[in-house]
């Protein structure tokens, strides 16, 4: 991903008010985040409850989703539709994104299972197990980080068409 500053980000978002981006707060770890391992920015916000964000490179632009964390958890282990890890090390939650524009206005909104610290790049990085003689683990990851941004890009874009 490439690096993003303080203003791209704010610029990117498609479903936010100007207050709610006004209250905004980047992640804690920001100036030390190492670009090139994330293939999309994630974070929950420290001052709001259950308010999170998400800045997802579609079509080589930053489009910047703003998202909220249901309050009832999924009642069995649920799978993360982004990187659709299966040995997960953290908790996966549902988070939903008000459309862009007119739809989003009119209270339209659209859902996604998300890894609940945004764990996903770390998560396809991982080496996958050898599943047979043979198996390209390296091919394997690569390919797992690219369904990755296609499926992050899908949804950002969902959300961006309204």
């Amino acid at each position: 991903m490439l690096p993003l500053t303080d203003q791209l980000i704010r610029a990117s978002f498609v479903n936010a008010s100007r207050k709610e981006l006004s209250d905004l707060t980047l992640p804690s770890d920001f100036d030390a985040l190492d670009w090139e391992q994330l293939d999309y920015l994630g974070w929950v916000d420290p001052k709001r409850a259950r308010r999170a964000y998400a800045v997802v490179p579609v079509d080589g632009e930053p489009v910047g989703i703003l998202l909220r964390q249901a309050e009832v958890k999924p009642r069995t282990r649920a799978q993360c539709s982004w990187c659709q890890d299966i040995t997960l090390p953290n908790d996966v939650v549902f988070y939903a994104a008000k459309r862009a524009g007119a739809a989003g206005r009119n209270g339209n909104t659209v859902g996604t299972l998300v890894c609940s610290g945004f764990e996903c790049s770390a998560n396809v990085r991982k080496l996958p197990p050898v599943a047979y003689l043979g198996f390209d683990v390296e091919a394997a990851r690569r390919e797992r980080m690219a369904a990755l941004r296609l499926r992050a890009a899908s949804f950002a874009d969902d959300v961006r068409r309204g």
